[in-house]
């Protein structure tokens, strides 16, 4: 299985997860060019996407050239009411619902939103999307724009998880690790946190023997 951040942060995000069963873009907040080189290194083709999922409106997870760029009539996207609305398709999903994209692969929508009480507009409970991918089996967490809901702690077994780590949008650095202690991955991946400085991460979960995986992205 393949995980890519090919872009992260307020400029914009997009996700490359690739199975056996399944190519999957989640979030396509960039142009199609630089989606497209980012794909080349993971040796994939637009042509290879099997589905695209959309957690939120918001410019940097959804530019809409880009997705229809990108897609075809082979191409499921998989959105929240509001994008299905902006981008004229989509299959819509709301928090605890469940689809099924391949034999293999199911697809869960959870809560994602803000509770610091001056950040409560950027992402209001309800509206937005994270996501859990369970790859027969293998269960990976996205959790999009949010801070540290309590929902997180009744995900069940996580394998590996994206969790977002910048303010006023998402998280803060002490936010990212109750968040992680709530899910428990295996492996955390931190992702969105354009400058804030998450290096103090990994030593302060490894006693809790959470692999913490620090990336390079491109922009």
């Amino acid at each position: 299985m393949n995980f890519m951040s090919i872009a992260s942060g307020s400029s914009g995000n997009c996700l490359f997860v690739g199975s056996k069963s399944a190519n999957i873009l989640i979030d396509a907040g960039i142009s199609c060019k630089k989606i497209c080189e980012g794909l080349s290194i993971a040796d994939t083709s637009p042509e290879d996407i099997d589905a695209i999922l959309i957690t939120h409106e918001h410019f940097d997870h959804c530019d809409s050239t880009a997705v229809a760029s990108l897609s075809d009539s082979k191409t499921r996207l998989i959105t929240n009411a509001r994008c299905a609305d902006i981008l004229g398709k989509g299959e819509i999903m709301a928090n605890g619902d469940k689809k099924s994209l391949t034999r293999l692969i199911n697809i869960e929508a959870v809560p994602a939103y803000n509770t610091s009480p001056k950040h409560l507009q950027f992402h209001p409970k309800g509206r937005d999307n994270g996501f859990i991918l369970n790859i027969d089996g293998f269960r990976v967490y996205i959790a999009g724009d949010t801070e540290d809901i309590p929902e997180m702690a009744n995900l069940g077994n996580i394998d590996v998880a994206f969790l977002p780590c910048n303010q006023p949008y998402t998280m803060t650095v002490s936010q990212l690790l109750n968040a992680a202690l709530m899910v428990k991955p295996r492996v955390l991946i931190p992702y969105h946190y354009g400058s804030t400085d998450i290096s103090s991460v990994p030593n302060a979960l490894a006693p809790y023997g959470i692999d913490v995986r620090l990336h390079e992205c491109l922009r």
